[in-house]
This record gives structure tokens, C-alpha cells and sequence, in this order.
């Protein structure tokens, strides 16, 4: 049965290749921005979630909406006020969203929203599972408060589903692009101790969740958005390396480097997450790339 699909985010990452998606397969997709933007076969609508404005004219027919909206995490050094606008941005538009369905009276039947791997926080070897207790450190408590956000649709009876995506891997945007600069200018080395775990997935793999998500409504709670086997940093970098052929440093980049440049940020990069896909696993779906080796090899393709 085709949806009515309401997406925030759409112009990032996932976004845009979501929204091709879903339109492939048939469903009508309308979009919830910040500025005017010319997206093709998709209505527009405004939005500004620190104002609390939102046309609630998008909410007219939707009956799924998908929320990726965001501010990009690593886009600016983290003072308190910007670190406070990575939650805002999170949670405060997910109340807006809310806000406007109760309105509305919108018969939104289903809520997917973003989350992140950084829930569990720094969490070293130990694998986990969507049971696993929220971490500690920022962005482990960003994370907590807008699951907490999103949760609240289940008291207006409303099928909620939360990605707690890893590194999503695509080609010239995202995580990626950040890492290889390095590799390609013969600068690549792995970084800390280069012994913790990145919990990756490709764009592919990523938007396919989202629609089956929109399909298939057995689907609901938390679910890691992470292909089935995570990687160290270090090992991740010799891969990225290896597509490149360019070398790697024999010595890795030391945490207080990375700690002096970065400041706060650095948490990102030294936090340790060794999720499980055995819950969206059991749910019957299929990865197209479960191996790191696979994924960067379709990124790099000439064919790409």
C-alpha cells in the first residue's frame, strides 16, 4: 500500500537518495525544510524549529512521517551554545512535529526518526544490543533525550521506529569524505588507539531500512542501523588506504592531538561502539553490504 510520507532532513545525505527511493516505489513524498529549495515531484513546506513555526499544512494527508533533521554534529566547535542547538535541533523539532499532528488531527499512523550509536556511549569491546542502557558523555545524553522525544508518539498511538545509525558510508559526503582528505594527501594514520569500534553501514543499506521501516509495520521500537560486523578505526583506515593505494602511518595520530584540535568534539572520534544487527537482522532484512571490504569497493568503482 502506498504512503503519504512526510520527511525533515531531506536535502542531507540520506535524504536525498531516500526520497528518489520511496518515490520509486511508488509513494507520495512531501517535504518539511528550512528554506525554500526546488525538489522534484515533492511539495515544500517552512519550518523553523528554534522559532517554533511550522506550516501545518504539511501535515495534510501524511500518515508516515520520517524525521532525519538535525544540525550536522561536527559542522562547528562544540561551545555549550552550539552543543545546545545539536539538541535543540533534535529534540525541540520533534515536538514541533508532534505538536502540529495533535493540531492537525493528522492520521500520522507512523513515526521513524534518526538516532545515533552514540546512545551507548563509550562503551569499549562490549557488544551491544538495542536492550543495552543508554552511555555517558554528550552526545550519549543528545541521543537519550531525543529517543525520549520521539517516544512520546507512542502516547497518540502512533507506531514509532528509532535508527541508531553508525557511519553512514557514501561516496564525497558524510563521515567518508572527512577521513579519506588524510589517506589521499599521504597523511593517513588510524587514530587514538585506533582499537575502538565504528559500527558502519553503506547509503544503500541506509535508505533501504527507511522504506522498509515506511512497509513493513511489524517494525517498531529501536533498532541499530549498522551493518552486521563493526570495525576498529585502524582497520577502517587501512580499508579506506587500500581503495586509495596510497600508505598508511606506521604510527597512529595520539588521542592529545586530536583532543588539543578538536576540544570536546574529540569524543566522537575516540568512543568505542560495538553494535549488534541481530535485531533488524530478525526482522527479515537484507543487507546488500555486510562486509566493510564490499561496501568501499561500490563507493569506488569507477561505475559510482
Amino acid at each position: 500500500m502506498n504512503k503519504h510520507i512526510l520527511i525533515t532532513g531531506a536535502t542531507g545525505m540520506i535524504g536525498k537518495k531516500l526520497i528518489e527511493s520511496l518515490q520509486k516505489g511508488g509513494h507520495s513524498v512531501t517535504v518539511l525544510s528550512r528554506k525554500p529549495k526546488n525538489i522534484p515531484g515533492v511539495k515544500l513546506y517552512l519550518w523553523d524549529v528554534y522559532q517554533h513555526k511550522i506550516d501545518q499544512q504539511c501535515m495534510e494527508g501524511i500518515d508516515t512521517v520520517i524525521h532525519l533533521a538535525g544540525e550536522n554534529i561536527a559542522a562547528h566547535k562544540w561551545t555549550k551554545k552550539r552543543k545546545q542547538q545539536i539538541i535543540d535541533s533534535r529534540v525541540l523539532s520533534t515536538q514541533l512535529l508532534y505538536q502540529a499532528i495533535k493540531e492537525t488531527k493528522a492520521s500520522v499512523s507512523t513515526f521513524i526518526s534518526a538516532s545515533g550509536a552514540a546512545w551507548y556511549g563509550d562503551s569499549g569491546d562490549e557488544i551491544l544490543t538495542e536492550e543495552s542502557p543508554a552511555g555517558y558523555g554528550f552526545m550519549a545524553a543528545c541521543c537519550e533525550q531525543w529517543e525520549q522525544a520521539v517516544d512520546q508518539g507512542k502516547k497518540l498511538g502512533i507506531r514509532v521506529v528509532k535508527f541508531r545509525t553508525g557511519m553512514v558510508l557514501g561516496k564525497n559526503e558524510g563521515a567518508l569524505a572527512s577521513l579519506e582528505k588524510p589517506i589521499r594527501f599521504f597523511a593517513g594514520a588510524a587514530l587514538g588507539s585506533g582499537r575502538q569500534w565504528v559500527p558502519w553501514l553503506h547509503i544503500d543499506d541506509m535508505v533501504s531500512m527507511y522504506t522498509t521501516a515506511v512497509e513493513n509495520t511489524l517494525i517498531s521500537g529501536a533498532y541499530n542501523a549498522c551493518a552486521p560486523f563493526s570495525v576498529t578505526n585502524a582497520t577502517l583506515t587501512r580499508a579506506i588506504a587500500k581503495k586509495l593505494h596510497r600508505p598508511v602511518w606506521p604510527f597512529n595520530v595520539p588521542k592529545k592531538i586530536l583532543k588539543l584540535i578538536l576540544g570536546e568534539m574529540s569524543e566522537v572520534i575516540f568512543i568505542s561502539t560495538n553494535t549488534s544487527a541481530q535485531k533488524i537482522l530478525a526482522a527479515d532484512f537484507k543487507f546488500r553490504y555486510t562486509r566493510l571490504e564490499d561496501a568501499l569497493s561500490a563507493i569506488y568503482s569507477p561505475q559510482k
